[in-house]
């Protein structure tokens, strides 16, 4: 098996759930949101939350991007400075609703996946595949007044076998659906986990420390690296509380905590071959050519 170098796959984290995946030659923006301290995202219905922190980049500081994964449409997650200084002919990797509105604003090469539904880029000699998992963004019912998300299976592959793979849970709190996730995906190397315990009304809308270290349980990766957890006032369950929480469980030695504008090389597959999530799955769409936990 062929692994990457440390240098070739990493995750520098910018703030929210924006992190920049160098997966050997592919470069990956995830939920772009670069709004500064103070300004004001939009939530829908009326409502907004205040950002708390400074993203580490911006739009003009990055690398040239191969794609961007988008778990859902929020101004949290694609922000007015995004949409106005993202390059429009990137690939855009996301939910069916964010496809539609994104196309309405200029992103023409946005695709939109079912849950289980595939994205390809680049050849039999390295490849990066998305597969989108299951995500619920708040209680049931409740949910279906927010904006649909998913979460992402993201493998990188060097000739035809698996070198890496990572799962990005979007913004979701614990349901029975994400057992799917478990049962149809195997050998998860890294965790990129939406934290925060967002509530609005007191409903929770994102993981907080005890769904967090819930799901950890459930599809056990072997590191977890927290994002989204302060950056706006609707965040109610900090990180120490996480931390405190793994611990607790045993689980402390499998949290890497990267702070913002930091890089934390990932770590290579056991290299099994390489294949789609789950049986089934034959859909592909768009083939296109650290740190430990503190003591």
């Amino acid at each position: 098996m062929t692994t990457p170098r440390p240098s070739e796959t990493s995750l520098t984290f910018i703030g929210t759930a924006t992190t920049l995946l160098r997966l050997g030659r592919f470069r990956l923006l995830t939920d772009p949101n670069f709004l500064h301290r103070g300004r004001r995202a939009a939530l829908g219905w009326g409502l907004s939350s205040r950002r708390r922190t400074d993203p580490a980049l911006s739009i003009g500081e990055l690398p040239a991007l191969d794609a961007i994964l988008l778990s859902h449409l929020h101004g949290g997650h694609f922000d007015r400075v995004a949409r106005a200084g993202l390059d429009h002919g990137l690939p855009v990797v996301t939910t069916p609703h964010a496809r539609d509105r994104l196309r309405r604003w200029g992103f023409e090469a946005a695709t939109g996946l079912d849950t289980w539904q595939s994205w390809e880029m680049g050849d039999g000699a390295e490849r990066i595949r998305v597969t989108a998992v299951p995500a619920r963004h708040g209680p049931r019912l409740l949910h279906r007044m927010l904006p649909t998300v998913q979460g992402s299976i993201v493998d990188l592959q060097r000739d035809g076998r698996r070198v890496l793979r990572l799962y990005i849970t979007g913004d979701t709190v614990t349901a029975p659906e994400l057992t799917e996730i478990r049962d149809r995906v195997d050998g998860i190397d890294v965790m990129v986990a939406h934290l925060g315990g967002t509530r609005i009304g007191g409903v929770l809308l994102t993981l907080d420390a005890r769904q967090g270290a819930d799901l950890v349980g459930l599809v056990r990766p072997g590191r977890v690296v927290p994002v989204h957890y302060d950056d706006y006032d609707v965040f109610r369950s900090p990180l120490t509380h996480f931390l405190d929480e793994m611990r607790a469980r045993g689980d402390g030695d499998r949290v890497r905590v990267v702070q913002r504008g930091e890089t934390l090389a990932l770590p290579p597959s056991t290299g099994r071959a390489a294949t789609l999530p789950g049986p089934g799955n034959e859909n592909h769409v768009g083939d296109v050519a650290g740190f430990r936990l503190p003591p």
